[in-house]
């Protein structure tokens, strides 16, 4: 039995919050986030119960219950999900979300609210995902405008308005009503998700969204609904965000003894080269977190040696992060055609950037999928040494 899989028998043994999906783990936190809700646009009426079609879910949700998330609801035969308020909110660089083909060396406001449809033991945003599902799981809110984010976004000179830190799926309404208000004044607006989409949500987000960074986290089925999802659902959002034309990065937490095994990284990479060889793809390393402490931390080999697997399969664009400094050639940006170095990365920083403005090598002419700036490096924001690493890290924002 996988360390996940002990750990989510372990946590999840009685699991009345998930079979119980009208029970919740704290209902004081519950009853305030149930003022904080509209009714939303994902969803549709079957018979007396209300079908939700915001994530890969698809919670059938009777009078007065709740669908698998927590947090969007039956209140009257219509479904209220969240809007007005965030959990989490911080001035981010774009290469944490990750997003090393967008604008790099630039800030992306990021914004989160509470739930999620996914019940990961190793989440690392556990305090806002996890909430109504866990008890512990407590995170401070504040109302607040979708026109107060694009001022702070504006006032702190982001580039992207990114929905993030718990599921956006589940709360795309609210981040819907923001990227309205973000995009036609210039900002990329993107998600940062699990990937357990519909087609139907896909599609109220597309006329918003530019880039969205799914997770891929096994390609083991019997893995994934550990976690409380599966594998198709996610290899299906895949292919819809590609098929939609929004820029798409793939990343896969290499978490040891759960997916880290040769075989299955390569079937990973395989698959994200069947869909495009130009898909990013960003192998990032594990650390012990929320109820997940049993595996080792992953290290810079496991990293890079996963990194010589995608490209040995055939992807152009292969990163090994969030270990700075470490995994050497993995963390740049390099032409697929003369393997120059177009960006190069210490962690968050970009210490040099090379890429036309027309999106090429300078060297060979050969074209770099991204959204990249029109200015090329003339705005793109660089630095050397630690003192600029430091000013790279994720800021807090203060709303007015």
């Amino acid at each position: 039995m996988s360390p996940i899989q002990q750990a989510t028998d372990r946590n999840l043994s009685s699991e009345p919050a998930i079979r119980q999906k009208s029970r919740v783990a704290n209902q004081a936190l519950a009853d305030a986030l149930d003022e904080r809700t509209v009714v939303g646009a994902l969803w549709h009426r079957e018979g007396e119960r209300v079908r939700c079609v915001a994530c890969g879910h698809r919670c059938l949700v009777a009078e007065g219950r709740r669908g698998i998330c927590k947090v969007r609801f039956n209140r009257g035969g219509q479904l209220k999900v969240p809007f007005g308020y965030v959990a989490a909110l911080q001035c981010d660089p774009v290469e944490k979300k990750p997003f090393f083909h967008v604008y790099p060396g630039s800030d992306a406001l990021t914004f989160g609210m509470m739930g999620c449809d996914f019940h990961c033991p190793y989440c690392q945003n556990w305090v806002t995902s996890q909430a109504l599902r866990d008890e512990a799981s407590v995170a401070p809110t504040k109302a607040v405008s979708a026109d107060q984010l694009v001022e702070a976004a504006r006032r702190l000179e982001a580039r992207l308005v990114v929905s993030s830190y718990n599921e956006p799926l589940i709360t795309a309404e609210w981040s819907v009503s923001v990227f309205q208000k973000a995009a036609p004044d210039g900002f990329i607006c993107g998600f940062v998700s699990n990937g357990n989409a519909t087609a139907e949500a896909l599609d109220f987000l597309r006329p918003w969204i530019r880039a969205y960074k799914v997770d891929l986290k096994s390609f083991n089925d019997q893995r994934y609904r550990t976690l409380g999802g599966t594998l198709d659902h996610v290899k299906n959002t895949i292919r819809m965000v590609h098929e939609r034309g929004i820029w798409l990065e793939v990343l896969t937490l290499i978490v040891p003894d759960f997916n880290n095994e040769e075989m299955e990284l390569r079937d990973i990479a395989r698959f994200i080269a069947s869909i495009s060889r130009d898909i990013p793809w960003h192998v990032t390393a594990f650390h012990q977190d929320y109820k997940m402490t049993d595996p080792r931390n992953t290290n810079a080999a496991d990293l890079i040696r996963a990194a010589e697997i995608g490209a040995e399969e055939g992807l152009r664009f292969v990163y090994a992060g969030n270990l700075p400094g470490q995994s050497g050639k993995w963390e740049n940006t390099r032409c697929p055609g003369c393997l120059e170095t177009l960006i190069d990365r210490f962690g968050y920083l970009v210490r040099d950037y090379r890429i036309t403005p027309e999106g090429k090598c300078p060297s060979c002419g050969q074209l770099i999928p991204g959204i990249w700036p029109a200015r090329g490096a003339e705005e793109v924001r660089m630095g050397e040494g630690m003192t600029d690493y430091y000013n790279r890290l994720p800021r807090p924002v203060r709303l007015k």
